[in-house]
């Protein structure tokens, strides 16, 4: 077990803002703008992508954790989202890889990294350890789709961006995010809420039409890594709500799968309303090598 001092834990966007003003604020091509990346930390490098709508805030929670091991934490804008522009070509987690390789070329060289995706993320870092087998030292999904595992019922998710600003709007995202993300409604605070809102502020109207989500392409990208995988639940995913050994045995198609654990009493946005937790399994994650 790691033993570390106990990492700065963002409440409030105040402390958000302090945290991205720590970060180091690199950029590479995208199109014709600019993927934007945050570096906190030095040593070996961890990279962490984020969910659909997100940005580098699904994160906020785990940065200073994770730096604390005596890694750089590398967390790009994906394409599309956050401050980085939309991906010249195409809409879907397909086009992300090439992007991030350029980049990660142009900032770390060939030096291999650890990865891990959330969500969306999962997808994009699975088919970019599949393309470029080098680079990735070893794989960590959170909450990833692309399982080919379908909900028996669809998630309840309402329409916000008709509604003014203000309480009626809130309320949507409030309900949403429990639909989806959080499991416990002292989970959805001030900061979570006008995170949310920020994050699909400025998310590209291009990247709404994201469909991988809902077919099997994870599955089939299984097969083809080359890279130790681990995967890290919440027991109470809304995505994933009574399947976890259909979870289990989807991730178990890695020809080096190592272990899937399930965090207790967690939702989808795993690492970060059960961050205390998942931030001493990342470390401890960390700590050997691969």
């Amino acid at each position: 077990m790691v033993t570390l001092p106990p990492e700065t834990t963002p409440t409030t966007w105040a402390d958000l803002l302090a945290l991205q003003q720590r970060a180091e604020r690199l950029s590479t091509p995208c199109g014709d703008g600019q993927l934007v990346w945050h570096r906190w930390g030095e040593g070996s490098p961890v990279v962490l992508l984020h969910g659909g709508s997100g940005s580098w805030t699904h994160w906020v929670r785990n940065i200073d954790a994770l730096a604390q091991t005596g890694h750089s934490v590398w967390v790009p804008d994906l394409p599309g989202f956050g401050d980085s522009s939309p991906p010249p070509d195409g809409h879907d987690a397909d086009v992300m890889p090439p992007l991030l390789e350029q980049g990660l070329t142009t900032l770390l060289g060939a030096t291999p990294v650890d990865l891990i995706g959330f969500s969306f993320g999962g997808m994009t870092a699975s088919l970019w350890a599949a393309a470029h087998p080098a680079r990735v030292r070893r794989l960590l999904l959170l909450g990833a789709p692309g399982l080919g595992i379908q909900r028996a019922q669809p998630l309840d998710l309402r329409m916000w961006s008709h509604l003014p600003e203000g309480a009626p709007r809130e309320a949507v995202m409030r309900h949403n995010l429990l639909a989806l993300m959080l499991q416990h409604p002292a989970s959805v605070t001030d900061l979570v809420l006008r995170m949310q809102a920020h994050n699909l502020k400025r998310e590209h109207r291009r990247m709404k039409r994201r469909m991988l989500s809902q077919t099997d392409v994870l599955r089939h990208t299984l097969p083809r890594l080359a890279c130790p995988v681990w995967g890290l639940w919440g027991a109470n995913d809304a995505l994933f709500v009574d399947r976890h050994a259909e979870v289990a045995q989807a991730l178990a198609l890695a020809p080096h799968f190592r272990h899937l654990h399930w965090v207790p009493d967690a939702g989808h946005w795993v690492q970060f309303e059960a961050h205390a937790a998942v931030n001493t399994w990342l470390r401890d994650w960390l700590a050997p090598p691969p």
